[in-house]
């Protein structure tokens, strides 16, 4: 893909951010709302920005001073939500997701935002960018609003593979504590293992033996171990991340959007049922407002892709642009922290090296 040639570099100096504009579900248009309300509220971040060139400069040139950041990558084709990952993987190479995956391959940019098919931008992440050295399966982190300080637990599989062993799981804690460290600050992260129960011969074998790997490579790897958690650990303050495979971890990510949409439909009827409570809301407005703000998924928007040699940011596909802003700055945030050559020092440091681990290929053939 080659930059529109009457287009302006990002800018010098700035951090510069891949934003894949199309495959979202709200369309292009609200995804360059974000980046204009990203910029406006940081200008240290530059963006390339991939899609059709003549539709995205007309959205672009509509929000005043945003041309000035944005250099646009000519990129026609759009990866759908239905498209087979292996089919995009093959025959892709005009989309807007594979040129937005190319600029921080070619290091053009530092981290790529896509509000895509994650199945296909996972598996066009790892044939692109590649596994870092002794990563056996990537894997998708969450935020998940708790009470605990940062107001944020992470949580990993997200989705990016149904699968995950011992050592697999045992990987994702040392991923998960780099991301606290380095996302949120944790000096010493603790590292939760999801399980049925809290009771060490609860669970499958598998989940065994990555407790006592995880427990084992705790005090040289600077993270406390909890032990096992259950669901409602979740939210909770007994750990800050919680470890699981894909098939759990995306099961209880849709549980808890679908409960949060549930509480927030049940308050608004409530509300409504009388005049004396809708006085009551209109008293608890402030409240409401700040715990609408708390719990809003779009402010925690963005999965981070761990494992692979570059960055990459899934935001939600019916993300809007408050959305798309989040996961910019959750992209800016990463980026400034040098986050991934901290992650492959980290994974390095604590390598369990297996001949026997998947192949791309097997990736590829299990995303199908």
């Amino acid at each position: 893909m080659t930059a529109l040639t009457d287009q302006p570099q990002a800018g010098a100096g700035r951090t510069i951010i891949s934003v894949d504009a199309m495959g979202g579900d709200q369309g292009p248009a609200a995804v360059v709302a974000g980046i204009a309300h990203s910029a406006a509220k940081n200008p240290d971040i530059g963006f390339i920005v991939h899609g059709p060139g003549e539709e995205l400069q007309r959205l672009i040139d509509k929000k005043r001073g945003l041309a000035e950041r944005c250099e646009l990558r000519h990129a026609p084709e759009v990866v759908t939500m239905e498209d087979k990952p292996s089919q995009v993987v093959r025959h892709g190479k005009q989309t807007s997701m594979w040129s937005a995956l190319e600029s921080v391959r070619n290091g053009q940019a530092t981290v790529c935002v896509s509000c895509g098919n994650t199945g296909a931008l996972m598996l066009m992440s790892v044939i692109r960018l590649r596994k870092l050295p002794g990563i056996y399966r990537p894997a998708i982190a969450v935020m998940w609003p708790s009470q605990n300080p940062q107001k944020h637990n992470i949580m990993l599989d997200g989705g990016a593979d149904i699968r995950a062993d011992a050592k697999d799981l045992m990987q994702y804690a040392l991923m998960g504590a780099s991301y606290a460290r380095n996302g949120f600050g944790l000096a010493c992260p603790r590292i939760g293992l999801l399980n049925v129960g809290t009771e060490e011969h609860k669970g499958r074998a598998e989940l065994k033996e990555a407790y006592d790997l995880i427990a084992a490579n705790a005090k040289q790897s600077d993270f406390e171990f909890v032990g096992f958690v259950e669901g409602r650990d979740l939210p909770g303050t007994t750990c800050d991340v919680i470890v699981t495979d894909g098939f759990t971890g995306n099961v209880a990510l849709k549980t808890g959007e679908g409960t949060a949409k549930l509480v927030g439909d049940l308050l608004k009827e409530a509300f409504a049922y009388s005049p004396l409570s809708r006085l009551a809301s209109v008293l608890a407005y402030t409240s409401l407002q700040r715990l609408k703000k708390r719990v809003d998924p779009r402010r925690a928007n963005g999965g981070v892709f761990l494992g692979l040699n570059g960055t990459v940011v899934k935001s939600h596909g019916s993300a809007d642009a408050t959305g798309v802003s989040s996961a910019i700055k959750l992209a800016f945030e990463l980026a400034q922290s040098g986050f991934s050559d901290k992650l492959a020092a980290r994974v390095a440091s604590a390598s369990m090296v297996d001949q026997d681990s998947p192949t791309e290929a097997q990736t590829e053939g299990e995303a199908e």
